[in-house]
């Protein structure tokens, strides 16, 4: 009769709950009878008769699992904390291994307001969980790119387990590796929700919130998160990379310094803190940094770049023999550190005048990161030639009115090394415009829209555009100040948008948010090519390296923004930067008129500015524009055919 009841307890707790008590009139006491009878209330929905049961039970059998765990359960249904803590920390102690019990403890400790004691359950409970044989099968399937039955055999888990934090958290990741950003969020913020001190989970969660821009949100996770129990110096650098995202160097910089106090032999860290130094303009103090990363790893292929990529640095003779013999020391499998090397090694030849060794060494990082970064010149062109033909004026004039009136954005677009952290320098240098970073937001719009058409929702992106009603715009204008507003602090009316590849969506722009002003920031195709090429950009720009590429690259632009112009005369303000490098004043005149701002001596004196800036060009823009670089690229002219002879017809047309 007793396994009869127990059979059919969770389908007819009734039913086992008559065979309990049937049980209990011939055998009273007997301790089984007893412990079904409390099961069987507890699921009937009657937890208060089920913990007098079980609590009369607990005091004759301390040491059962089974009877502690219902007693844990009907307690915590009960809304009697204590007494489920009281089961639960006995239960654990006993059996350390079982999961369910140190999270179910952390939920109930929280209740009474014992926030650490908690964590440290749902730490003991992670642990637990990773001697799982269900969560190891369902992570080695993940790992092995069988997602598929990966989500199944966590989908039966969670059938029987559906608050179970690593498996929750494992579905995320599985979604993730998939490319669906909305559940992964949905279900790893599920995880934190239910095991809040589940850290791997928070970290996780928190790289998924950068990854989507948010923000606001990966700050306050990379706060709780650096309150663990565990005192992890990881979480701290987590925190560190959510505040640099924010532009708060600062708040970076001393995360990075003190965690140096703590431990100095550590490059990575050294490496950071260079760079938060290094978009403050403290210069020197970037330098400092820079040095000791490569003082403890002399092949810190990174650390070098970044010292070289000061550009007011010069590296000398005892710089480029320690670069040399790291270069011999080094694995050939740590291309990412020899590719920088070789970068590094590029600068360090040219500053010394010997061209063909500086050339050689670019030469080679390039053709390192050319074959680990995928670019199709013919693809790109083709998108180019599409975006064209879409943003016409006939087009343009059919949609109507429509998009957000907020005068507020200045995007400065153009291709990288072309002076657009000059013209960006020199506006955030006037009374009414705020100087943020480079921002990822429309570029995140515009991704969006465009995976409306790569799912199949509409045949190609004009007719998604098209579709698009006068309220879709202003929503969509409307979302971009909202996603922005976190990057500015000053209050002043205006703010730039510097990120150079937006110049591929200043049709969306012009619909979305028709009072915007854009700045084109232009550059003599041979002098912008070659500064790129050299450059070894950290993400973002896979066209620069290959000089056919860079040519087809600045072509394909320079026909875009030309149709940019014939479909929307006068909306983009055109800065040459030889032409600023020989009239400043006039040509910031220009700029300021188009942008219908007063004239302000400071944009004048823009190096003053103590902003932080974040691009390749930071330290060259604080100090005064200098000529050197208009010509520069000359040097190298026999080794640039290739550029040249991509540049075709664009060449001999630059500036008309």
């Amino acid at each position: 009769m007793l396994a009869l009841g127990i059979q059919r307890l969770d389908a007819e707790p009734g039913q086992a709950l008559d065979l309990a008590e049937a049980v209990l009139r011939r055998a009273p006491g007997a301790p089984q009878a007893q412990l079904l009878a409390g099961q069987a209330l507890r699921r009937l929905g009657r937890p208060a008769e089920a913990l007098t049961r079980l609590s009369a039970l607990a005091r004759g059998h301390r040491t059962v699992a089974a009877v502690l765990w219902e007693l844990a359960q009907a307690a915590s249904e009960a809304g009697d904390a204590r007494q489920a803590i009281a089961a639960l920390e006995s239960l654990t102690r006993q059996q350390p291994a079982v999961a369910q019990g140190w999270f179910l403890l952390g939920r109930q400790l929280r209740k009474v307001g014992r926030a650490q004691d908690a964590w440290r359950a749902d730490l003991a409970g992670v642990h637990a969980s990773s001697r799982d044989r269900d969560l190891l099968e369902a992570a080695v399937a993940m790992n092995e790119g069988r997602l598929d039955e990966g989500e199944a055999l966590l989908n039966a888990r969670l059938q029987r387990l559906p608050d179970d934090p690593p498996a929750i958290r494992l579905m995320g990741e599985i979604h993730w590796r998939r490319g669906d950003m909305t559940l992964a969020l949905e279900w790893v913020e599920r995880a934190v929700y239910v095991a809040p001190g589940f850290d791997l989970a928070r970290d996780f969660l928190i790289r998924l919130l950068l990854q989507n821009n948010r923000l606001t949100e990966a700050l306050d996770h990379a706060e709780r998160l650096t309150g663990s129990p565990l005192r992890h110096p990881g979480y701290a650098l987590i925190k560190a990379s959510v505040l640099v995202r924010l532009g708060d160097q600062q708040g970076a910089a001393a995360i990075y310094e003190q965690l140096l106090k703590a431990k100095a032999d550590q490059p990575q860290v050294w490496q950071n803190l260079g760079h938060a130094l290094k978009t403050l303009g403290r210069q020197a103090d970037a330098v400092h940094a820079y040095r000791r990363a490569v003082h403890y790893q002399p092949t810190m292929g990174e650390a070098w770049w970044s010292l070289a990529n000061l550009k007011t640095v010069k590296l000398d003779g005892e710089d480029i023999a320690a670069m040399e013999q790291a270069l011999v020391a080094l694995d050939p499998q740590r291309e990412e550190d020899v590719l920088h090397l070789h970068f590094s090694l590029g600068k360090a030849y040219e500053d010394a005048g010997d061209d063909a060794a500086a050339f050689r060494h670019y030469d080679l990082g390039n053709r390192l990161r050319r074959a680990m970064v995928p670019h199709d010149a013919d693809d790109f062109a083709a998108e180019t030639a599409a975006m064209a033909s879409t943003f016409t004026a006939p087009f343009i004039a059919a949609q109507g009115e429509g998009g957000c009136p907020a005068p507020d954005p200045i995007f400065i677009v153009g291709l990288p090394r072309a002076g657009s952290t000059l013209v960006e320098q020199i506006l955030s240098s006037h009374s009414q415009v705020e100087g943020t970073m480079e921002l990822p937001d429309m570029m995140a719009i515009a991704g969006r829209l465009q995976s409306r058409v790569d799912e199949g929702e509409f045949p190609d992106f004009r007719t998604m555009i098209a579709s698009l009603t006068p309220a879709d715009r202003t929503r969509l204008g409307e979302e971009y100040l909202e996603r922005t507003r976190i990057h500015r602090q000053s209050g002043k009316p205006l703010f730039i948008d510097k990120l150079p590849n937006n110049w591929q969506h200043v049709g969306l722009i012009h619909l979305i948010l028709p009072q915007a002003k854009i700045i084109d920031a232009r550059r003599h195709p041979m002098a912008c090519g070659f500064s790129g090429w050299k450059q070894h950009f950290a993400r973002g720009q896979s066209f620069t390296y290959d000089l056919t590429d860079i040519g087809r690259y600045y072509c394909a632009y320079v026909d875009l923004m030309a149709a940019f112009d014939a479909a929307m005369p006068g909306r983009v303000h055109r800065v040459f930067y030889e032409r600023m490098v020989a009239d400043t004043p006039g040509e910031v005149g220009r700029l300021l008129d188009h942008l219908g701002l007063p004239f302000e001596e400071s944009c004048l004196a823009f190096w003053r500015n103590d902003r932080a800036v974040r691009t390749a060009s930071s330290e060259q823009v604080r100090q005064p524009i200098f000529t050197d670089a208009v010509d520069h690229w000359q040097r190298f002219e026999p080794w640039l055919g290739p550029l040249a002879e991509a540049l075709g017809p664009v060449l001999p047309g630059y500036g008309r």
